[in-house]
């Protein structure tokens, strides 16, 4: 199961940097068939207009492969006996895969909530062990296995 979860991830990650890849590209081509109209302003401005969007794409690109170099830092192999990044923690309140801050991921029909450890519910899972608890949001939930 870890495995399935780490390959939707970085299947995920890989989308992300590809629409990034995209929309670099597409913001170049578009800044550079921009022909300049007798309205001087109106040339700048749709340059500029691009420029923008070519550096948004490049600060998404960027942040995609910085995501993905972390999550294959993960050992799928390595065992837990608290809380930690790499760990899939299965909670009353769900599965919670350690890792970097992606939100709900389906594999194989089950919601998998892929957090980041300074996320507020990462702070509060970190470093805890089978059958502790915890309190999120005014629900105690307790810890039922560390993958």
């Amino acid at each position: 199961m870890k495995q399935k979860i780490f390959n939707r991830i970085i299947q995920l990650l890989d989308q992300q940097i590809q629409t990034a890849e995209s929309a670099i590209a597409s913001a170049i081509e578009s800044r550079d068939n921009e022909t300049k109209s007798s309205v001087g302003d109106k040339y700048e401005t749709g340059r500029a207009m691009m420029q923008l969007e070519q550096q948004k794409g490049e600060v998404q690109l960027a942040k995609a492969i910085t995501l993905k170099k972390t999550v294959e830092q993960i050992n799928l192999e390595q065992n837990f006996d608290a809380a930690r990044f790499g760990a899939l923690v299965h909670t009353t309140n769900g599965i919670f895969f350690l890792s970097i801050g992606m939100g709900k991921v389906k594999v194989a029909e089950e919601v998998i909530l892929v957090i980041s450890m300074s996320s507020p519910i990462g702070q509060l899972i970190l470093g805890k062990r089978k059958g502790e608890q915890f309190i999120f949001q005014k629900r105690e939930i307790t810890i039922l296995a560390i993958i």
